[in-house]
């Protein structure tokens, strides 16, 4: 009765060692560990849309998902800084115009302005907006030509009279917000909504919002929009000094939609679809004579613009639907661009900022790294 016993026993002992085999870990060998799934996450509103710089015309590209890669120049350098302070801060300073020869320095997005002159605020066809910027300034063909927009509208177009927005600081040059454009007074926005038959105070102009002329993102609204918007901004696209017009691109669709086949087309291209662009509408005019540092922009051509370069447009003002957010920490955002130096802009503009007894100072060091201006020539590409 024993042996039976012992036989037990030792089957026993035998199998709790196998199991005990298989469970242990082998030396070196780390044991797995179960995955976890990481709940899912969804954005819960759109990524805002990347600020637009009004520098780009012509309609760019697809975008890409895959995030900004800076720029570096040679493997394992950091990219230049700039060697000057911010322009935009020195401009910003400036509150009177340099006692100089008009002239418009450099292009439209870098530049400056000398011998700037006003647009008064009040006129007998126009109120200036936003006083507060200080951004009614101008070459006087600029001036000039707001002057005239205005008070022809008003004699054959049926406005009470027109309510104008930014031109150019005093100085021009870079403008701490709002714009990457209106540097060398050649720039104005004109409002869409009718001025008042009335003054109004300089706490109105602040606070009072223009009117956005849009239903959807590719149409107008037709209780807002009236043919008189139009009569406007064909008025101003037929003035010779004028060399471009941006609007919104449902504005623009309603242009090319109410101008017959068979009429007059060609004041069309010079109107220009881009971004925003939904409550005013942009003048930029060519570069004045005397202005021999200015530089142009190429030359619009013939066609009215109302077919592929439209469709392209409203399809990139589309609202997008809103993307998932991918498992797992987001990466950081790629840096920002710092702000355009002093250094990058004309040479001359250290002396539009610095002439007058109200000139701003330009630091040593940003004289010392002042290069040569680029002339026009350089200029191939559209920009707005």
């Amino acid at each position: 009765m024993r042996l039976p016993a012992l036989v037990a026993t030792c089957a026993l002992l035998c199998t709790t060692l196998t199991l005990y085999a298989q469970q242990a870990p082998t030396p070196g060998v780390p044991a797995p560990v179960p995955a976890t799934k990481p709940p899912a996450r969804t954005a819960s509103t759109p990524a805002p849309e990347a600020p637009v710089a009004e520098t780009k015309e012509a309609a760019p590209a697809a975008k890409s998902d895959a995030p900004a890669t800076p720029t570096t120049g040679k493997p394992g350098k950091a990219p230049d800084k700039p060697k000057g302070p911010p322009a935009r801060d020195l401009f910003g300073a400036a509150k009177t115009p340099a006692p100089l020869a008009a002239r418009s320095i450099g292009f439209y997005a870098k530049g400056c302005l000398a011998g700037g002159k006003p647009l008064p605020v009040d006129g007998p066809a126009w109120q200036a907006m936003r006083l507060s910027r200080n951004r009614n300034w101008g070459h006087p063909e600029l001036i000039d030509l707001v002057k005239r927009l205005a008070t022809e509208a008003k004699q054959h177009d049926g406005w009470s009279g027109l309510l104008v927005g930014d031109l150019a600081q005093p100085r021009g040059g870079p403008m701490t917000s709002g714009h990457a454009s209106h540097q060398v007074g050649l720039d104005a926005d004109i409002w869409l909504t009718p001025m008042p038959d009335r003054r109004l105070t300089e706490r109105e102009r602040e606070d009072m919002s223009a009117t956005s002329m849009l239903k959807s993102y590719e149409s107008v609204d037709p209780n807002i929009w009236s043919e008189k918007h139009a009569k406007l901004i064909k008025r101003a696209a037929s003035y010779p000094e004028v060399e471009r017009i941006f609007v919104h691109p449902a504005i623009k669709k309603a242009l090319c939609e109410g101008t017959p086949k068979d009429a007059d087309r060609t004041w069309l291209s010079k109107v220009r679809p881009m971004y925003g662009h939904n409550y005013h509408f942009h003048i930029r005019i060519h570069c004045p004579k005397g202005s021999t540092n200015c530089e142009a922009q190429p030359a619009v051509g013939h066609e009215d613009g109302c077919g592929t370069e439209l469709t392209k447009w409203l399809a990139l003002v589309k609202p997008k639907p809103p993307v998932p957010l991918p498992p797992g920490p987001r990466p950081p955002p790629p840096p920002g661009k710092p702000p355009m130096s002093i250094d990058e802009l004309p040479n001359d503009c250290r002396s539009v900022l610095s002439s007058g007894p109200d000139g701003i100072a330009v630091p040593e060091a940003a004289k010392a790294a002042a290069k040569p201006h680029k002339t026009a020539a350089s200029k191939t590409t559209s920009k707005k």
